[in-house]
């Protein structure tokens, strides 16, 4: 009889237990957040996910990694059901996309005082914010201090103006270019054209659009930027500085790591500057942010927790791990961001400076890598002189406004 009322006590005792266990379960949230090609950084996603379920036992994070590539048809997909993510990571041009199809939940600007302003100005949507920012990058300037010693220039050059005006002296005396220019990749003629205050689409057959044509074409038929400027892409730039036939290389400090073990002697002979601006002033960034669904179950619970990963701490944390700039203006503050001892550290200092100078940044369209792709052939066009800047342009403009 004792063994028998063991047994039974034993088993009351479990499905005691058990009942608690469920009643508690269902006493939870969940919380989906979906993040992209984070998977290098698990341990640190993980880490972060148990820290805050420990401060609020009612919630569970269910994180979700999904590839770079797969984002946006996922992202549209999702948001368009009654059942998608809570939080999800995005570019900001997609995110605005999203916005202005009133997918998305509107971020009231008390939960924005802990980042950048000018990135929350930058990420507003007519006026409103539907994002928060999570981490950016920012180029700087990679150049070559022997052959800058050599070229008899006195200042670096800060601006594209004072870069072409230096290129001839510097190929005389170094039988190097001064640059590389990879305007045909992506939307780097569109980045470069808005440094001049141009970010819309009419503005491209301007007076202002007109002069940045005419200085890179004047460089390109003279021979004073290589061949190479309207095929080669940023890392077969990358390899021509390597190979010292450049002097400044336009990059992000991640390039430095590439060039000390690829290129050694170059890497001692390196240094960094600012990225070059355009007579606007404003410096080139991208940002990664986190958008809340309009359909979401959980949207109080999703900002709390996006609070909670982008704050200082976490921020400054992810950013040691990597080659990325805070967004969160304590993070930013932060010794990490102030230190000059090194030329990476050096390097890391200079792009979290240029997040107060960014404003204001092109807006991408609906259609942006068909605009892209139109933009760099009329470049070809133009530096190849197969038609004139004038008719060139004219006949970019028409054609983007037509597909619209």
């Amino acid at each position: 009889m004792k063994r028998l009322f063991a047994v039974l006590l034993a088993t009351l005792v479990v499905i005691t237990l058990t009942a608690c266990s469920i009643r508690q379960n269902a006493s939870q949230k969940e919380i989906t957040v979906w993040t992209l090609q984070m998977g290098d950084f698990a341990d640190y996603m993980y880490k972060v996910i148990r820290t805050y379920e420990k401060e609020h036992p009612n919630l569970q994070i269910k994180w979700v990694d999904v590839p770079f590539s797969e984002g946006e048809k996922r992202t549209l997909a999702a948001v368009m059901t009654d059942n998608p993510p809570d939080l999800i990571n995005l570019n900001p041009d997609f995110s605005a996309l999203l916005a202005q199809k009133g997918t998305l939940e509107e971020i009231l600007p008390e939960y924005t005082e802990q980042y950048n302003p000018e990135i929350i100005k930058a990420l507003m949507y007519e006026d409103k914010l539907y994002s928060i920012p999570w981490y950016a990058t920012s180029a700087i300037t990679i150049y070559n201090k022997d052959l800058f010693e050599k070229s008899g220039i006195i200042r670096l050059p800060k601006t594209y103006k004072e870069l072409a005006a230096v290129a001839e002296k510097i190929k005389i005396n170094t039988n190097a270019y001064a640059y590389l220019p990879t305007i045909t990749e992506n939307d780097t003629m569109l980045k470069i054209l808005n440094k001049y205050g141009i970010s819309n689409i009419s503005d491209l057959n301007s007076s202002q659009s007109y002069k940045v044509f005419e200085m890179f074409k004047e460089l390109y038929k003279n021979d004073l930027i290589p061949p190479e400027t309207i095929t080669m892409t940023h890392r077969e730039a990358l390899e021509q500085y390597m190979s010292g036939k450049i002097i400044f290389y336009q990059g992000g400090a991640n390039f430095l790591n590439m060039i000390k073990e690829n290129a050694p002697t170059i890497y001692n002979n390196t240094d960094v500057m600012e990225q070059v601006r355009g007579s606007a002033g404003q410096f080139d960034i991208s940002v990664m942010n986190f958008v809340i669904p309009k359909r979401a179950k959980m949207k109080k619970e999703a900002l709390d927790f996006c609070l909670y990963l982008t704050n200082s701490e976490n921020q400054l944390a992810l950013a040691k791990m990597t080659n990325i700039i805070a967004t969160n203006t304590n993070a930013l503050n932060d010794e990490f961001y102030n230190d000059n001892s090194d030329l990476i550290s050096k390097a890391r200092s200079i792009s979290a400076k240029q997040l107060n100078h960014i404003y204001p940044q092109l807006k991408q369209r609906r259609n942006q890598k068909e605009i892209n792709n139109q933009v760099n052939t009329a470049v070809q066009t133009i530096l190849t002189e197969k038609a004139s800047i004038d008719a060139t342009l004219g006949k970019l403009v028409n054609a983007i406004k037509n597909e619209e």
